[in-house]
């Protein structure tokens, strides 16, 4: 079978994540006032209960359980476990806003090739995992020649040096 590179579904972006909720109205004010989202308008034909929200170049669909006292919650924070990342401009604020929430999280660090990268990981009111971080920092570095497509164009400007003296290594 052929290798498939590239871009054969020809996708521009990701659209939008969906989440099960035990209380959309919840999850609104969690997205809204923890991350910034603002609500949007959601298509009248849909015959379930849910909102939808938007921010950074993505869409959040809410959807409300049909059973939510059965919807499994994780409670341990884990960086391991799924989960969606946002870029931030400051650590330092967003651990503070957190703690000032009284939103529990997890600090971790990365480090690769002499840059570090902080994350920090909490859950929504669902148990579904957010990381934040400062990940802009670390290059985008492709593995082989037609990757270099699909890398973010903003990591190769930034960082040119570090990707050649990287890539002149390998």
């Amino acid at each position: 079978m052929k290798d498939i590179v590239g871009n054969p579904l020809r996708l521009k972006s990701v659209n939008h994540i969906s989440l099960i909720c035990k209380s959309v109205n919840e999850s609104v004010d969690f997205y809204q006032n923890v991350l910034g989202f603002i609500p949007i308008r959601r298509p009248g034909s849909f015959d379930f209960d849910g909102k939808w929200l938007f921010g950074y170049g993505i869409g959040i669909h809410l959807l409300q359980a049909e059973d939510p006292e059965n919807i499994p919650r994780k409670k341990e924070i884990n960086p391991k476990d799924n989960h969606i990342s946002f870029q931030c401009e400051s650590m330092d604020a967003v651990e503070k806003y957190l703690e000032e929430m009284k939103i529990g999280y997890v600090r971790a660090m990365v480090e690769e090739n002499g840059v570090k990268v902080d994350q920090m990981f909490f859950h929504d009111p669902d148990g579904f995992m957010i990381e934040i971080c400062n990940c802009d920092s670390l290059p985008v570095i492709p593995l082989a020649g037609e990757m270099a497509r699909s890398c973010s164009r903003l990591n190769l400007e930034i960082m040119p040096q570090q990707i050649h003296q990287v890539v002149k290594q390998i």
